[in-house]
């Protein structure tokens, strides 16, 4: 299902709640305009009712008091309005006794309210009359005179047409001034929406428009305040697609750059070889060492790739650090044995926040260029301790040559090796790749004695230690 615009959601909100209103408005204004309107009509009936009583007579008192009526029908005439409405009356005793009138018209039998609407003995109903439904007002009319005294019950019948075409007229003259109503909100409410969502199409044009590479910061100064947090938003998520696309381009160029050339190697090797230029196990043993410089290469270059794809999973794990070098350690340990170094390793328990294979990775680094640039023989020591306040160190300590001033400005740029006959330069690059993803510092000191001369070189890593780890 498509998913509605916010231009209909505005309006729905707006319009749905004005109209529920106006709907309420209208059925309130209509039975009270028709209340109105019958209690008008039920004043007819009463003054006709009243007239009607004014003209009866008495002869005797109580129950023998004998009621007279004069009253012609033509004398209730002058009650119809305009032809469009019939009246009928019936005068009786209290016992039913007919005495002028219709006689068929039913005769009453209910009750006085307790509080009637005026100040007579008067109640109004609804009934049936000769087919028709008519309103009815019944009134107790005390009959006096200087031969007697008694008490008449006058009925007074109207049909409902008048009644119906006033409610009629109420009811069509209120929903034509309700339904203008509606248009005028509704024409208010449609121009107010467009207006207040023109920036969002202005924006949304804007993004349209760009060229397909352009992931530039969005510019909209004249964006309302509430789609300030979308245009950041917006901008933060095309700020970091730039970012994965350059690492891409400059992952593609370095690769086609860096595998061009012991791919030619390789072909130039192994056509002497065809040639019989070399012996064949020394070409044999150059096309082994330059296979192993490549698929080194290789493993590097998708080990600095694998770093941008974890950095964008920001889920980290507890994990030991002493634990992930004490096992890189392990694998690397025939390396050591076979350069006879005086090995030692002193780590303690340190939980930091970072993938594993990071860990490893910075970790098989490290002792890697250590082991690689130490003399045969010589001390190498790796160190897992605590920083205060809430760091942790991982220091590599080898006998090395140490760095140059020349290569210290480029050491951790990909493909800046301080040896370029044995390493590819991307160790130390993806070293500080690691430790920036995880929030921390990497350093390299050269170690000297009280001559000035370097004796070795340190490796310092810095990581933020786990909330946990902190307070042990």
């Amino acid at each position: 299902m498509r998913s509605r615009s916010l231009r209909f959601r505005l309006l729905l909100g707006l319009l749905a709640p004005v109209v529920l209103f106006i709907l309420i408005n209208s059925v309130s204004v209509y039975r009270q305009a028709l209340a109105a309107a019958t209690t008008a009509y039920d004043r007819t009936l009463l003054a006709s009712a009243k007239t009607i009583g004014e003209q009866l007579d008495v002869d005797g008192y109580d129950q023998l008091a004998s009621l007279r009526s004069t009253v012609p029908y033509s004398a209730l005439e002058a009650f119809e309005a305009d032809a469009q409405s019939r009246m009928y009356y019936r005068v009786s005793t209290t016992q039913g006794e007919m005495i002028s009138g219709f006689a068929e018209l039913p005769l009453w039998h209910g009750r006085l309210p307790a509080k009637p609407p005026y100040a007579a003995l008067v109640d109004f109903y609804d009934a049936e009359f000769r087919g028709q439904p008519v309103r009815m007002a019944v009134l107790l009319q005390p009959v006096a005179s200087a031969r007697g005294l008694g008490m008449a019950v006058v009925q007074v019948a109207e049909t409902l047409e008048l009644r119906e075409a006033l409610a009629r007229r109420l009811l069509v003259d209120m929903l034509w001034r309700q339904l203008l109503l509606v248009a005028v909100v509704a024409s208010v409410t449609v121009f107010v929406v467009q207006q207040a969502t023109r920036p969002v199409r202005r924006l949304g044009e804007a993004i349209a428009q760009r060229a397909p590479d352009d992931l530039s910061p969005i510019d909209a100064p004249d964006a309302p305040r509430e789609l300030r947090p979308l245009v950041d938003a917006t901008t933060a998520v095309m700020a970091r697609l730039r970012g994965l696309l350059d690492h891409q381009k400059r992952f593609v160029r370095d690769a086609a750059h860096q595998l061009r050339t012991p791919l030619a190697v390789l072909k130039a090797q192994v056509q002497s070889a065809q040639r019989g230029d070399v012996p064949a196990a020394q070409a044999l043993r150059e096309i082994d060492a330059t296979v192993d410089r490549a698929t080194q290469l290789a493993n590097q270059m998708l080990a600095l790739a694998k770093i941008e794809q974890l950095r964008q999973r920001p889920e980290l794990q507890q994990l030991d650090l002493a634990e992930m070098v004490r096992q890189v350690a392990l694998d690397v340990s025939p390396l050591i044995a076979d350069k006879a170094l005086d090995f030692e390793l002193d780590a303690i328990p340190a939980k930091v926040e970072a993938h594993a294979w990071m860990l490893l990775e910075l970790s098989r680094n490290l002792l890697h260029n250590a082991i690689r640039h130490s003399p045969r023989g010589g001390l190498l020591s790796v160190h897992v301790t605590f920083d205060e306040p809430d760091g942790v160190i991982l220091r590599v300590r080898d006998a090395g040559p140490g760095i140059g001033p020349e290569l210290r400005q480029r050491l951790f740029a990909p493909f800046a090796a301080g040896d370029t006959a044995r390493g590819s330069g991307l160790g130390l690059a993806i070293c500080r790749e690691i430790v920036q993803t995880l929030g921390g510092t990497i350093h390299l000191d050269n170690r000297t004695d009280a001559d000035g001369r370097v004796t070795g070189l340190d490796a310092r890593v810095r990581l933020q230690a786990a909330n946990q780890t902190a307070s042990d």
